[in-house]
């Protein structure tokens, strides 16, 4: 079975994504339970919710609404990656609030739709170090050039554990390779990043790629990292457009063709479990 490490709920009557607006193809609804029935058809059985980048004043609206998900029987969600600003001086108070709630399971902020100093700022550092020993993690969603900032950012919070969203977001349609390929060997050398191997067939071709279209891009990350340091995500509904969530299962399982059952178990679920105590 499979852990589902980043599975986004989109109720625009319940919360505000201005974002959206830009992206017709997924500018709609994403409901729970058009998710869960797709999920439980590919042998997902738990799944992390990831935060959709909602309206700022929605933030702790969402982990609210995301935990009535979790709530209902037999549901597949058992925590929440939660969005946050590091970059405020109220992030100390909100970690503190989220530190009481066994729903939120670590913390994003989407860093490749800001400036690239956002992450360089003073405080936004001192308060991603102020997440050292609090067990949380933090996502980092950061185009392939911007990856020495998440090294950085390892770098100085030690004690706190990345992940890394998508193997680093590589241009798969356009096969650029570099600066993708150096930086992920590179960040792979912090033992305090993990990597996740979700929603890849969104930077492939929608029309034309094959499983083994994203071989070399999983592989080099796998190998980067290790299967002790991989997990796997979904990255559903962004993964529809290029051909959804079983495709992705499909490829998934292709792509692991050769690889031992322990190794499969540790990316699949095994990971992900013992990172965030599921």
């Amino acid at each position: 079975m499979i852990i589902d490490t980043h599975l986004h709920v989109v109720d625009p009557w319940v919360l505000d994504y201005p974002w959206l607006a830009n992206v017709p193809a997924l500018n709609q609804a994403w409901p729970y339970a058009a998710y869960e029935l797709e999920a439980r058809r590919a042998g997902i059985s738990c799944a992390l919710h990831m935060e959709v980048d909602v309206a700022e004043e929605r933030i702790e609206d969402e982990t609210n609404y995301i935990e009535t998900l979790a709530s209902r029987p037999g549901s597949l969600i058992a925590g929440a990656i939660a969005s946050c600003r590091p970059e405020h001086a109220g992030f100390a108070a909100y970690l503190d609030r989220q530190r009481q709630n066994p729903m939120v399971k670590g913390f994003r902020r989407v860093l490749h739709v800001v400036p690239d100093e956002l992450s360089e700022q003073p405080l936004f550092r001192e308060n991603i170090a102020r997440m050292s020993g609090s067990g949380l993690t933090f996502d980092i969603c950061m185009l392939p050039h911007q990856l020495p900032n998440a090294m950085a950012l390892a770098d100085l919070a030690p004690d706190v554990t990345f992940v890394l969203d998508h193997c680093g977001v590589p241009d798969i349609k356009g096969d650029v390779r570099q600066p993708w390929h150096d930086n992920i060997a590179e960040l792979a050398k912090r033992p305090n990043v993990v990597a996740k191997i979700s929603g890849v067939v969104a930077y492939a071709d929608p029309d034309t790629w094959i499983a083994e279209t994203l071989r070399p891009w999983a592989e080099h990350t796998i190998s980067s990292f290790g299967w002790d340091r991989v997990v796997w995500g979904s990255d559903w509904p962004v993964c529809t457009p290029g051909g959804g969530l079983l495709a992705w299962v499909a490829a998934t399982h292709a792509l692991l063709n050769g690889a031992s059952a322990d190794e499969k178990q540790k990316l699949l679920s095994g990971n992900a479990r013992r990172l965030w105590r599921l």
